[in-house]
């Protein structure tokens, strides 16, 4: 007899653990649970593997019983008439004729030099300008102020240092007893390094001060001042040929043709810097001892 035949069947209970089995086994309770169902096979049938072709049979080519079309016959290139290059080629551009100043600037006298000033198409400040600014005052007078380029009011009324920065001009000349419509011993003639006011006043171009250079030398050489007080950068810079700001200049004795130079502030400058005045001051007092000191020298 088979000693396993009567033994409580719990193989198929497996919530339950085997030491739990063996438990209910020894108390002799029969532990029944039903198998868990088979499952169902599945209904989606497992993909057939498709067998690629022979290479041999792939890639032979399929046959054909129709004849290769014929290649299309070439065109003949059309004949183009021949063309003229002298009539169909662009013109090339013509190069304007560089304007110059008249000749022989260094040798007018003074209708000459105002004329030459006057019809001057040397740069392209002519094109923009209502009226040249040659210069004022006194043509036999020992001071020569000189500026740099005419501003808005110069450039309607044709004169030099006119509007605020004008009448500022006139004051610190009237402190040292000069003036632009004096004579003699009180007389100042005011020029412009620059004729032309440029566009909406912007600083000029050096080509623009070099085309007006000859015409302010002349102006100097047929005043012969016996001091020229320079006022602004530009005037500065082209008369002593240097880069150096004004700052830097000021407080000493310079020379242009011979003549002495004093260095300032121009009067639109202090207009903005007030502070600045008492320097500018401190300068015409400077031209004054230079002035004074070449008329000592030149005395009989």
């Amino acid at each position: 007899m088979n000693d396993t035949a009567d033994q409580p069947d719990t193989s198929f209970v497996p919530q339950l653990d085997a030491r739990q089995r063996a438990m209910l086994a020894e108390m002799g309770v029969r532990v029944w649970a039903p198998k868990p169902p088979a499952a169902a096979p599945s209904t989606v049938p497992e993909p057939v593997a498709v067998k690629a072709p022979p290479a041999s049979v792939a890639h032979a080519p399929a046959p054909s019983s129709m004849p290769a079309p014929a290649a299309p016959a070439t065109r003949p290139a059309p004949v183009r008439p021949p063309v003229n290059e002298a009539v169909v080629a662009a013109p090339q551009p013509v190069a304007a004729p560089a304007r110059l100043r008249p000749a022989g600037v260094d040798a007018m006298d003074w209708p000459a030099l105002q004329a030459a000033v006057a019809g001057c198409e040397a740069c392209g400040l002519c094109r923009s300008r209502q009226n040249t600014v040659f210069g004022v005052g006194d043509r036999q007078a020992d001071w020569m102020v000189i500026g740099e380029a005419p501003g808005e009011n110069e450039d309607l009324q044709g004169e030099p240092f006119v509007g605020v920065a004008g009448q500022l001009l006139d004051n610190m000349l009237r402190a040292i007893g000069r003036s632009r419509t004096g004579s003699g011993a009180q007389a100042a003639y005011i020029a412009n390094v620059l004729k032309c006011r440029p566009p909406a006043n912007r600083n000029p171009l050096p080509e623009e001060v070099a085309q007006c250079e000859p015409y302010l030398a002349r102006q100097v050489a047929l005043v012969q001042p016996k001091i020229i007080l320079a006022m602004g950068r530009f005037a500065v810079q082209s008369l002593l040929q240097t880069s150096e700001p004004i700052g830097k200049l000021r407080g000493q004795v310079h020379r242009y043709q011979g003549v002495p130079v004093i260095v300032t502030y121009h009067p639109a400058y202090l207009l903005r810097t007030p502070s600045d005045k008492a320097k500018a001051w401190a300068d015409l007092c400077l031209a004054l001892e230079t002035a004074a000191a070449s008329s000592d020298r030149t005395a009989p």
